[in-house]
């Protein structure tokens, strides 16, 4: 039974934090798009605490996932080679996580580097990596 509240919990946590990460980067779009200094201060809060609020999201979806992996254990990790092609999706996803913080950080010191188109193909390139993290978590191919 304890599996199921894991899982339950792993999915929710997950959804939470990537409707945060999504919505991210397009504060940035229209962060990018304003000259207005007041408008930029308000972005720069925004931004900031959504990034602090998803981080334990993702934090919490990290610990579930573990915890899932531990308690199928160690033969089933082995085993389960969708599992390995998910972890390097997830990782991705992490990286992802981090590299929003740093722009975030860029943002804060009004040194932003980007377009707002360059933001608007951020915002839309990890959903190709959640597709392939969830069809993998789902369907569970033998590969």
């Amino acid at each position: 039974m304890m599996i199921l509240w894991f899982k339950a919990l792993h999915v929710f946590f997950m959804v939470a934090w990537m409707a945060g990460i999504f919505y991210l980067p397009r504060l940035f779009v229209y962060h990018a798009q304003t000259d207005n200094q007041a408008v930029k201060d308000q972005f720069k809060v925004m931004e900031r605490r959504l990034w602090w609020f998803v981080t334990p999201f993702a934090v919490l979806t990290l610990v579930f996932g573990l915890a899932l992996i531990f308690t199928y254990g160690r033969d089933w990790f082995r085993a389960s080679m969708w599992l390995h092609y998910k972890l390097v999706g997830v990782i991705a996803i992490y990286a992802y996580h981090f590299y929003l913080y740093r722009l975030l950080k860029q943002f804060a010191k009004d040194e932003n580097r980007h377009s707002p188109r360059f933001y608007r193909f951020l915002n839309e390139a990890p959903v190709l990596i959640l597709l392939a993290i969830v069809c993998l978590a789902v369907v569970k191919p033998l590969l």
